[in-house]
């Protein structure tokens, strides 16, 4: 006879909540104090606790997707800034008296295009057109060094 289930009606809002923080699976079962295999059968037999994954999981990753596309843009953000403030009181010319305040004020500053989050944009959307490695596939009838010798000629061919 099968153990009962450690699972509890619970468990779907929590994990809910460990998705939007990025948890994965494994930090899941970490959490829960089960092994990942038992997440993946909490997953089979309870609908909505994978319903609570899985829109946790797109919750998360579109707020990422979002990041990144305004870090690849640049944007402007508001920051308080603390200024320090003092005040000199004087009496026939002479100081009596200072007085320092922090005030603080709201500023928009503006965050210029990250490059690093364009490259990484451009190489995942547009694949073809950005990434690093070019994969050419070559059919070898005959002699190896020939098919070779093309191909490296096809690749500085597409260089120029």
């Amino acid at each position: 006879m099968a153990r009962p289930s450690k699972y509890n009606e619970e468990y779907s809002e929590k994990a809910y909540k460990l998705c939007l923080l990025g948890a994965t699976d494994k930090q899941i079962a970490d959490f829960f104090e089960v092994d990942e295999a038992t997440i993946n059968r909490w997953k089979k037999d309870h609908p909505e606790f994978c319903e609570s994954l899985k829109s946790g999981k797109e919750v998360a990753d579109m707020n990422v997707i979002n990041s990144l596309y305004n870090k690849s843009l640049g944007f402007k953000e508001n920051v308080t800034k603390a200024i320090k403030c003092k005040t000199v009181l004087y009496d026939n010319g002479k100081r009596i008296s200072e007085k320092e305040d922090i005030v603080y004020a709201d500023e928009q500053v503006y965050v210029p295009p990250d490059t690093t989050a364009c490259i990484f944009w451009l190489k995942n959307r547009q694949s073809k057109q950005w990434r690093d490695k070019v994969e050419q596939e070559v059919n070898v009838n005959g002699d190896l060094s020939i098919a070779l010798k093309a191909a490296r000629e096809r690749v500085r061919n597409d260089k120029e």
